[in-house]
């Protein structure tokens, strides 16, 4: 009796589909993240269960651990004439080229008088801890209060409202330090503001 021959069948699987959308998907979550910028000195949040999304824009960050504060403003235009500003009220000039790279810097925490030699130095080198001091914040001499108050105005004037402000506290500074700022912030009859924290471990 004769053998039926069965027609073989290929096992190949045509992966060009699943590739395509693999790489889709990893284009998109590169595309869509966004890098941690780096900062003068590491904040290790408090934990909390609520997560707030902060604005991208409009938004002014105070920064405060170990005793310092450190300030920085979303928008290049907004950081640089705030910069010519603040040197009017302190009567240190700054040149074209200074404000330009003034534009690109997130955060600071230095006097203001020191700010040309911030400014000079390399981004690896500006951002080592202890290299900025923190921004004086006392009643005698509290220029945090004039960069927050200079930030607001020409945000006013630039774009017709208020200022965000977001507190990221390191979780283990003493309260007297965010109290300061706190009273800043209510001198200036600003009330609401962001307070940025991280996610509990089992909220993960």
């Amino acid at each position: 009796m004769a053998k039926i021959k069965m027609s073989k069948k290929s096992t190949r699987v045509d992966m060009t589909a699943m590739c395509d959308v693999a790489f889709l998907l990893l284009s998109f979550f590169v595309m869509t993240s966004t890098a941690k910028l780096p900062e003068p000195m590491e904040i290790e949040t408090p934990a909390s269960t609520v997560q707030t999304k902060l604005p991208e824009s409009n938004l002014a960050t105070l920064t405060v651990g170990n005793g310092k504060v450190f300030f920085g403003v979303s928008g290049r235009d907004v950081r640089s004439e705030t910069l010519k500003r603040m040197g009017d009220k302190y009567s240190v000039q700054f040149s074209d080229k200074d404000i330009a790279k003034f534009a690109l810097i997130d955060n600071f925490g230095v006097d203001i008088r020191s700010m040309k030699q911030l400014i000079d130095m390399k981004n690896d080198q500006r951002m080592k801890e202890g290299t900025q001091p923190g921004i004086p914040y006392d009643s005698v001499n509290n220029q945090l209060a004039d960069w927050v108050k200079i930030s607001r105005e020409v945000t006013k004037e630039m774009d017709q409202k208020d200022l965000d402000i977001a507190i990221k506290g390191d979780a283990k500074e003493e309260y007297p330090t965010v109290k300061k700022v706190l009273d800043i912030l209510q001198k200036q009859k600003k009330n609401n503001f962001f307070l940025v924290t991280g996610l509990r471990s089992e909220d993960f």
